[in-house]
C-alpha cells in the first residue's frame, strides 16, 4: 500500500457501514478519531435497527436501507461487514453507486463472483479491497520486509493455522452453508491469505480433509498447498478447538513465527477491548542452538489500520497498489474454491 502522507488540508474519507453486526460495531468504535477517515453513516434494513446503531457508535446519520447508504452523497466508501453469501451482490450495486468498497474477508463465494466483483468495480472507476485487519498491521509489513529481505534464505515451507470455539452455536451463521458458513471461509481463509502473501503466487495443486458439521459446513479442516518449484505449505482451521492462531515460515537459512492478530496491544493484559501483543520472532541460522530474536513493532487496531491505508491509496488514486491486491485475492478465492473442492471429493484439486 502507498505510504504518501496525508496534507493537512485533505478532508478525512467518509465511511458508510452497511449493516450493523457485531464486527461493524468493532470497526466503528476503532476507526472513530481517525484524522483520515470517518465513519459518518450506517445503512440497515430496518430504520430502527440503524438509529439504534448510529446512537450507540456516535455516528451522525442512520438509514433504513441499503439502497439509501449506497445513495448517500456524503459518503465516499462503503464498509461491507455482511454475511458471506451478500459480499458479491452488495460490493457490485456500491461500485454502481461509485463508491470505493473496503470488504470483509472472505471477499467472495468462489473465483466467479470475485471476478465480478472487480470487473465492477473496474467499470465505475472505483476501488475494492478485501479486509483481512492483520493485513495491514506494521507488524505484518516486518514479517514482508524479513522474508522478502533474504533475512531467512529461500521460502521452503509455511504453516499456517487459525481456529476458535463457537460460543454460540445455535443459529450462529458459521454454521449456515446459505451464507457462507464453516470453517474454511471464516477461519481458513486468514491462514490462507498469509500462505499466499508469503509465497505470493496461488499453489499448483491442493490436498484437503474436513470433518463436517450436522448443518454441512465444515467444522475443521487440513490441507497441504502444492507448488511448482517443490514449495509446500499446510493450513489447517477449526470451529471446535481452543482458540489459536499462528504461522511458521521455513527458510533456507533461518525461520519466523508469528500469531499475525488482527489488533494487536503492548499491554499482556487489561486492554480495554481484550487486545493482546502479537508475537513476532526470528530466527537467523539453521541450527537447532540458534536463539529466536523478538522483533518488535507499532501495535493498534487493525479495523484503523485498514481505514487508514485505504484511504491513503483512493487519495494517492494508486490503482496499482489495488490490481496487486485483486490479484492475490483472486488467487485466494481459486484457492479456496479448490480445498473446499477438494474436501468433498477426498482427493487432490489442480487449481
Amino acid at each position: 500500500m502507498s505510504t504518501r502522507v496525508k496534507a493537512a488540508a485533505e478532508p478525512a474519507l467518509r465511511i458508510g457501514i452497511l449493516g450493523c453486526a457485531n464486527i461493524a460495531r468493532q470497526f466503528a468504535r476503532d476507526v472513530s478519531g481517525c484524522p483520515d477517515a470517518n465513519v459518518v453513516a450506517v445503512g440497515s434494513r430496518s430504520k430502527e435497527t440503524a438509529d439504534a446503531f448510529a446512537g450507540a457508535c456516535g455516528i451522525a446519520r442512520s438509514h433504513g436501507s441499503y439502497e439509501a447508504l449506497l445513495a448517500d452523497a456524503d459518503v465516499d466508501v462503503i464498509y461491507l461487514p455482511l454475511p458471506n453469501s451478500l459480499h458479491a451482490e452488495w460490493a457490485i450495486k456500491a461500485a454502481e453507486a461509485g463508491k470505493h468498497v473496503l470488504c470483509e474477508k472472505p471477499l467472495a463465494m468462489g473465483l466467479g463472483q470475485a471476478q465480478t466483483m472487480f470487473e465492477a468495480a473496474s467499470q465505475h472507476g472505483v476501488m475494492l479491497l478485501e479486509a483481512f485487519p492483520y493485513y495491514f498491521q506494521p507488524q505484518t509489513g516486518a514479517m514482508l520486509e524479513l522474508v522478502r529481505g533474504g533475512d531467512i534464505g529461500r521460502v521452503r515451507s509455511v504453516q499456517a493455522s487459525f481456529g476458535f470455539t463457537l460460543s454460540k452455536p445455535v443459529g450462529n451463521i458459521r454454521l449456515n452453508p446459505a451464507l457462507g458458513g464453516g470453517a474454511l471461509l471464516d477461519a481458513g481463509c486468514y491462514a490462507l491469505s498469509l500462505i499466499r502473501l508469503v509465497m505470493g503466487e496461488a499453489p499448483q495443486k491442493v490436498m484437503a480433509d474436513a470433518v463436517w458439521a450436522d448443518s454441512g459446513v465444515d467444522i475443521s479442516l487440513l490441507a497441504t498447498l502444492f507448488y511448482a518449484d517443490g514449495r509446500r505449505a499446510q493450513l489447517s482451521c477449526a470451529m471446535d478447538t481452543a482458540n489459536h492462531r499462528r504461522a511458521t515460515i521455513v527458510g533456507t537459512e533461518g525461520t519466523i513465527e508469528t500469531e499475525y492478530l488482527n489488533h494487536t496491544s503492548e499491554q499482556t493484559g487489561g486492554h480495554a477491548y481484550g487486545y493482546l501483543p502479537s508475537q513476532l520472532r526470528l530466527r537467523r541460522g539453521i541450527a537447532s542452538t540458534t536463539p529466536f530474536e523478538d522483533v518488535i513493532t507499532g501495535t493498534g487496531s487493525g479495523f484503523r489500520f485498514a481505514a487508514e491505508a485505504f484511504a491513503r491509496v483512493i487519495r494517492a488514486q494508486d490503482f496499482a497498489a489495488i490490481e496487486r491486491a485483486a490479484q492475490a485475492s483472486l488467487d485466494n478465492a481459486a484457492t479456496l474454491e479448490a480445498l473446499a473442492k477438494s474436501a468433498r471429493l477426498g482427493q487432490a484439486v489442480v487449481l
